[in-house]
């Protein structure tokens, strides 16, 4: 048991170092980190729902339709028109296409420079552990702490 705690505290740290990371090239590129993690969600060229970044980014919706008015006014985003969906789908522009780019070219170097430099020494496999280790943790607080604030 006590094992566990260390390596979930040394995952909870380094997760929160990696956080920190972006919080701080966010600050340094002089934008919201709610404003780039946007941004890099979309920046994937396809469309996305706010529910969607919301759930799988867990950034609170009022977060995102804050960022998403701001963005929308600076004209670097759009909201396309799609049929049979109630979900609010969200796109960048041309000029947030640009944006996002201009802002994310050192960014994308130096994470890929720090994923080959990781490969180095650690399969790809980590990536899924750690995947998967988020989801179970997801299931362990939510049925213990989350789902209680839900009945609240």
């Amino acid at each position: 048991m006590e094992e566990n705690k260390i390596y979930v505290r040394r995952i909870f740290t380094a997760v929160n170092r990696i956080d920190g990371i972006y919080y701080k090239v966010a600050k340094k590129m002089k934008i919201n980190a709610n404003t780039l993690a946007l941004l890099y969600a979309l920046n994937d060229g396809n469309v996305h729902s706010q529910k969607q970044i919301c759930d799988e980014w867990l950034i609170p919706k009022t977060t995102i339709n804050t960022v998403v008015r701001e963005c929308m006014e600076a004209g670097y985003l759009e909201l396309p028109a799609m049929p049979h969906s109630k979900q609010k789908m969200i796109r960048l522009t041309e000029s947030g296409s640009a944006y996002a780019a201009r802002l994310m070219e050192k960014m994308e170097q130096s994470e890929d420079a720090a994923m080959a430099r990781t490969l180095r020494i650690a399969t790809p496999d980590f990536i899924e552990d750690i995947e998967r280790f988020a989801a179970i943790l997801y299931e362990e607080f939510d049925k213990r702490i989350l789902e209680e604030q839900r009945e609240e």
